[in-house]
Order: C-alpha cells, then structure tokens, then sequence
C-alpha cells in the first residue's frame, strides 16, 4: 500500500552495511521487508508495512555512542528467529557458549546444540572463572542439547583438559578451544550414530554442579591478607572480561594481566616500581605486576584496557614508583618477573621473545623490539634468529587503545606506523642471520606481513590469520605488506585475502596457499619443542651460508624490480590520507574497536 506522508514523518533510512546484497536478504527473510533494484542499479527496500523506505551503504560506520536508536517491529522474537531458521533450514544449530535461551519452538523441532565450558554437570556463566578462582587441576568442556533452562540438557559428549596457570581468555583460547572442537565432533558422532537420551545420562554421570555468577564481591582482592598467589589466581580469573575491581589512589579500576614477582617487596597494597607501562604492587608475602587498568565507567563515560601507566595517568593518578628495566639477556626463571621482551641463545640460535597483551604494539615498544632485534643481528655466533610472540598472539600490528587515548590519534597513528615499519625493514634486509617467524598464537592486520618479513614463517596447528586492515575504517595499512604478502602468495591471493568480505584463514589453509612453511604442535609446548628442533637444524645443517646467499640475491632482484622504500612510501601516502585527511572512518570504526561497541554486521549475526 502506499506510504501515508506527511509533515515530520520518517520516510527513509541509510543502513551501513559490508554486503549489501547479504544485508538485504537477511531483512527480507527475517522481517519481511520488500527488496527492489532501482534504475540506477541500487538496492532499496520498503519496510514490512510499506511505509518506511531506504538502502543501504557500503563503507559507513554506525553512531558510535547510544544516540538517536531505531527498531524493527516484530510479532514475537521467538517467531523472528524461527524465521531465520526456517530460511536457513539446518540439520544442526549450534551454539558455542550460550547467553541467550533458545525458543522452545526451535529446540524442540530442531537439533540444538550448546557448548559450554565445563564438566558434565557444571552449570552456571562463570563456569571457568570458578575453575581458575577454585584452582581446579582439570576441567572440561560438554556438549549439551538445548531445553529449557542455561546448560541443563542431556550431555553428548565431553572432554577433559589440564588447567595451565594462565588467564581466562588464554585458555578460552587453547585449551578450551582445543577441547569444545574435539566435543562437538564426538557429539555430532553420537547424533549420527543414532545414541538415545537413556544412553546418554548412563554414559555421562555428572561430575559438577550449578554455580552463581562470580560476582565482584568473590574477585575482591584484600591487600593485607590475600597472598600473593590468592592475587594472581584473582586476577587470572577475571581476565579478558570484567577484570578485578579495585581502588588505586582512591580510584576505581578493573585490574588484568598479572604477573608475579619474586624479588621485589613493599608495604601490603602500595604500588612499589614500574616497567614497560605495567605496575608492580606489594602484598603480603612477595608483589605482583599489574600490565593493565580500565576505568571503571560511569552514568556518563564508558572507559577501555590500557597499560597501567596510561591509565594512571589519564585518571591524574601519579604512580610516583621507580622504573626498575631488566636487561634484554638477563637469565631469570619464566616466572620471576615481568618481561615483554627476552633474549637467550642455544645451538646456534638466538630466541627473541616479545610477548605483548592482545598483541598490540605501541610506539614505544616497537622501538624496543627493533633496539632488541639489533641486539641479535650483533652476536655472531648465532645463525639463525627466532622471532617469538606470546603464546595468544604473535602480534596484531598497531595499538589501537594507546593510539585512541593519545592527545593527537592521527599523529600517534603516524608515528606507531612509521615505528613498525621501522622494525619490519630491519628484519627483510637482514642478511647476517636466516630469519624465523615462529607463530605460536593468532596474527592480525600489521601482524601478519610482520611475520612474513622473516625467511620461513611456522605456526602451531589451530592458529587464525587475519591479513587485512581495511575493515578499519578503510585503513590501507601498511609494514610492507603490498611486497611481503604478493611474495608469498600472488598479487590476485593478496587481494582476495585483504578486502571484503575479510574471512580469517586457519592454519591448514595458509600453508596451502603459501602464507605458512609449516604447521605442527598441537600444544604451546609441542609447539616450542619442534620449533627448537627446526631452529637448530637449520643453524646447523651445514646450508647456512648457501641460504644467505641465496637471500641475497632475492632482495637483489627484487630490488631491481621495485625497491623495497617505494614499497613503504606508497603505503604511509595512503595510510596518511587515513589517518589526517577528511573522511573520518578509520578514526570511528577505531572508536568502536576499543570501546567494544557493535557493528550492525555483527548484530545481524548474532540475531541470526
């Protein structure tokens, strides 16, 4: 029917969109919404009841604060997402770590699926909080079909896993991972070989029970009491998300990345020294290290994870403790103190490791990596150089969060660009050393051609890759990588992989294409023992010298085709436009990364 007009109505709406041609299907189906093509080849739609019209654009980025909010009339949401499913039709739904109950309606009529990371039995959000908070030595990820109540239903499989002293998010994402993928196949097993309900509650006797939210009030560190230990446990528990609540200077901070520290003492609760923007505070029997703080947010003000400093600093809080450095090569136990980055040879061959939180990399610790790096090339009695991430991620390229907080984030953009760019040069014209990128966790954006700056690139079996930064807001990017990811993989790849739609690439997948050499360990520590191996065996294979040659000679042709500076130049041009011209989408779509807020692609996916 016609639309009724008149004065003051809402007539049309522009929704940003990465496929419109996606986007539009999903309204169609999901809420009825008429798809047109018009004259000028655009697509446009009219709402459910004919009265709204609109379209919808590609490289916009939605209100980055709640402001002026639009919603889609629905029947019921239980009949919305019985639509999606209806248009999808699936054998299977599966949902990994469920937060929302699915409609009796579908579960019902559909074989659903929830993965929830704990043992047979265990119920409850804070399911591995629990097991870090209770220093659990195993737990368990089960599978469950759906019903009516949070992880009740009968369990199809499950697997065990040892506890790793690390934080929450690291073992969502090994362990964790590792366990939910093996359970949901040994599930999707018991659907096809046809096991009843019966057999299933024989098989599986539940070995946990239902457990509250963690509260702040159990994370609660009390300084004068709580050991050392009690601290990191607190800390770890909480890590990723929310962190630990806590008063410093008499203000409110969620605590995160703790680290111990055996030498170092103080009076219980006060901060005592400082190092590569962590803090290090005192308890009762030893310190730990705090790397990072966030704000706690108000009515009126949302705050996001900084370096502790940073964050001490924003909120006027002078932490007034010295800068205690610990020399690059110092031999110390792994967990003595806190380092970002480490130095240490054996065999022939020198291990750089730099492990920075989430991966991003700042400024300043860019040109500490590089000051390290140098450092390396210098000793000659090594042939081989391994360069080492953490064991979550290798590196994610630039610090969107420092870069957002920075007085100037154009010019603090430029300046960590240039600083990586610095860094990833020194490695591709290194022709002392063979070079080995080893990539025991997942690499993004400027992490990637980072990586593929070294002469043989290796990762462990399940890690991700994402090698594109477009999605920032169109951020061309830079660190070399229209050279280093062509000289891998072709131009056409290289294309493919950095543009919409921005699909991740698993590790099989990159060694098949030539991003990866290799792929083994199915562990962080089978992962490091053959890295070892392969280290030595190339420091030591008598190949040395014919490699350096070899190198050589490609950086020779390769120069004669297009020097290595016109790479970089060409690359910081466009990023420049990026950063300081006039369109202000890398700026917003940054915004919305560290504040966490959703993308309208993402709230599709999930409501689908």
């Amino acid at each position: 029917m016609p639309p009724d007009y008149g004065n003051g109505k809402i007539c049309y709406i522009d929704i940003p969109a990465i496929d419109i041609a996606g986007s539009a299907e999903f309204y169609r189906s999901v809420f009825g919404w008429t798809i047109r093509l018009r004259d000028d080849g655009s697509v446009a739609f009219d709402d459910g009841v004919g009265q709204v019209s609109g379209t919808w654009s590609v490289g916009r980025l939605p209100a980055l604060q709640p402001g002026l909010l639009i919603y889609v009339m629905v029947d019921s949401v239980a009949a919305t997402m019985e639509a999606v499913v209806r248009e999808h039709d699936p054998e299977l739904i599966v949902c990994p770590f469920l937060k929302t109950l699915i409609p009796e309606t579908i579960w019902r009529r559909r074989q659903c699926l929830v993965v929830h990371p704990g043992p047979p039995g265990d119920r409850g959000p804070s399911s591995l909080d629990w097991a870090i908070e209770l220093g659990m030595g195993e737990w368990g990820v089960t599978v469950l079909v759906a019903n009516a109540e949070f992880d009740a239903g009968d369990a199809l499989a499950t697997r065990s896993f040892p506890m790793r002293e690390a934080g929450k998010a690291s073992l969502y994402r090994h362990e964790v991972r590792h366990a939910a993928i093996d359970a949901l196949l040994d599930a999707v097993g018991e659907i096809v070989g046809g096991v009843s309900g019966a057999e299933r509650r024989t098989k599986r006797s539940p070995n946990g029970h239902a457990r509250p939210v963690m509260t702040q009030a159990v994370r609660e560190i009390d300084w004068h009491s709580d050991s050392t230990e009690t601290v990191i446990r607190k800390i770890r528990a909480g890590e990723g998300h929310p962190g630990v609540l806590d008063a410093i200077a008499g203000r409110e901070f969620h605590l995160f990345g703790g680290w111990r520290e055996r030498i170092l003492t103080g009076r219980p609760g006060e901060l005592i020294a400082q190092r590569s923007g962590a803090v290090c505070r005192a308890t009762v029997d030893g310190a730990v290290w705090i790397t990072h703080l966030r704000q706690r947010d108000t009515a009126t003000r949302r705050f996001f994870k900084l370096p502790a400093t940073r964050a001490l600093e924003l909120a006027g809080v002078e932490p007034g403790v010295p800068e205690i450095p610990v020399a690059l090569d110092a031999r110390l136990p792994v967990d003595e103190t806190h380092r970002e980055i480490t130095y240490e040879e054996h065999a022939g061959v020198g291990y750089l490791r730099f492990d920075f939180y989430n991966g991003a990399m700042s400024t300043e610790q860019c040109r500490q990596l590089r000051e390290a790096y140098a450092h390396a090339r210098t000793q000659r009695q090594t042939k081989v150089i391994v360069l080492l991430g953490g064991d979550d991620y290798f590196s994610n390229g630039i610090h969107l969060s420092l870069i957002e907080a920075a007085a100037d984030p154009a010019a603090e953009s430029w300046r960590n660009l240039v600083a990586i760019d610095d860094l990833v040069r020194d490695i591709v014209l290194t022709d002392s050393h063979v070079v080995i990128s080893a990539l025991s966790g997942d690499a993004a954006a400027g992490g990637v051609p980072f990586a593929l700056a070294a002469d043989y690139v290796v990762g462990r079996q399940d890690i991700v890759l994402n090698p594109y930064y477009q999605h920032m807001g169109g951020l061309y990017g830079s660190e070399y990588w229209t050279y280093l990811l062509p000289r891998r993989i072709g131009h056409p790849m290289t294309t493919r992989l950095t543009q919409a739609p921005f699909d991740a690439i698993g590790a099989r997948q990159a060694v098949k294409i030539g991003l990866l050499d290799a792929t083994f360990g199915a562990d962080l520590n089978e992962f490091a023992t053959k890295t070892q191996r392969l280290a030595e065996r190339v420091a030591n294979d008598g190949l040395y010298r014919a490699r350096l040659e070899h190198k050589r000679r490609s950086r020779r042709s390769d120069e004669q085709v297009k020097p290595l500076d016109a790479y970089r130049t060409e690359e910081l041009a466009r990023c420049r436009e990026c950063f300081f011209g006039p369109d202000p989408s890398y700026h917003d779509a940054r915004r919305q990364f560290v504040y966490k807020l959703p993308t309208p692609q993402q709230i599709l996916r999930q409501a689908a």
